[in-house]
């Protein structure tokens, strides 16, 4: 085969490769469900990268197996040197300066994604969440419940209302992932971290410690309702209702809605 023929047919398969990469990173549903407007923009992101990067590493292999294939060491040849050939300073040039391009413009983007995920919106509630091993607790102040505080072992939410969870440990450092927010974050002693989302989609959620923790690592899971404002409401009047006059709210289990 000659070699223009052989160079043309590895162009093909490359751009073929490249095709099928980014059709199976569409086609395959790698995440859980969208319910957040920060999931939308991450998986934006993930989408951009994708796009951005498999036609790089399909060209890195594809110059690869070619000088594999076609400059390979026949039989006669062990002993011989390969010719004496000088860099190439332009080429050398265009592979630094074109990755480096791309590197920024990647990084850039991934800032503007980040910095769209934390935006603070015009309405906006918080609510604590505090991990100990091996279980999580959420607190509602009078702000959101308009009342006395309310504590609960279940989550839960308004759609459509920006939550600034202020996170807080009791013993080591727990992680504080949502899948479906696709936002995590660490939960260290000592210090309150935050994070911003905006649930967008009804339902309900695990809720996933990812950092080992310790023997029950694996059981420290809740779950976040995400249910419409009416009935969040009516969820904090219910668990205002249990927890007597005078007194915080302390809820263990799902309370009077459900996702």
């Amino acid at each position: 085969m000659s070699r223009q023929r052989s160079l043309t047919l590895t162009i093909i398969a490359a751009v073929l490769a490249t095709g099928i990469g980014i059709a199976l990173s569409y086609a395959i549903h790698w995440f859980p469900v969208q319910a957040s407007t920060q999931a939308h923009n991450s998986d934006r992101l993930y989408h951009v990268l994708v796009i951005a990067t498999i036609p790089i590493f399909v060209l890195v292999v594809t110059v690869i197996l070619y000088c594999a294939w076609q400059f390979r060491m026949r039989p006669g040849e062990e002993l011989k040197d390969g010719p004496p050939i000088h860099g190439n300073t332009q080429l050398e040039v265009f592979w630094t300066a074109i990755p480096a391009a791309l590197l920024l413009a990647m990084v850039s983007y991934s800032f503007v994604v980040l910095h769209e995920n934390e935006k603070r919106p015009a309405r906006e509630i918080s609510v604590g969440v505090t991990g100990q091993q091996f279980i999580w607790r959420f607190q509602y102040p009078p702000s959101v419940t308009g009342g006395a505080p309310v504590e609960s072992g279940e989550l839960y939410l308004p759609e459509g209302v920006s939550v600034n969870f202020g996170l807080h440990s009791k013993d080591v450092i727990h992680a504080f992932w949502i899948p479906a927010f696709r936002l995590q974050e660490d939960v260290v002693p000592g210090i309150t971290t935050n994070y911003r989302a905006t649930p967008d989609r009804l339902g309900s959620y695990p809720i996933v410690c990812n950092l080992l923790c310790g023997l029950g690592h694996s059981l420290m899971r809740a779950t976040v309702h995400v249910v419409p404002p009416a009935q969040f409401q009516a969820w904090i009047k219910s668990q205002l209702s249990a927890g007597g006059p005078g007194g915080a709210a302390t809820s263990t289990g799902a309370g009077g809605a459900t996702g």
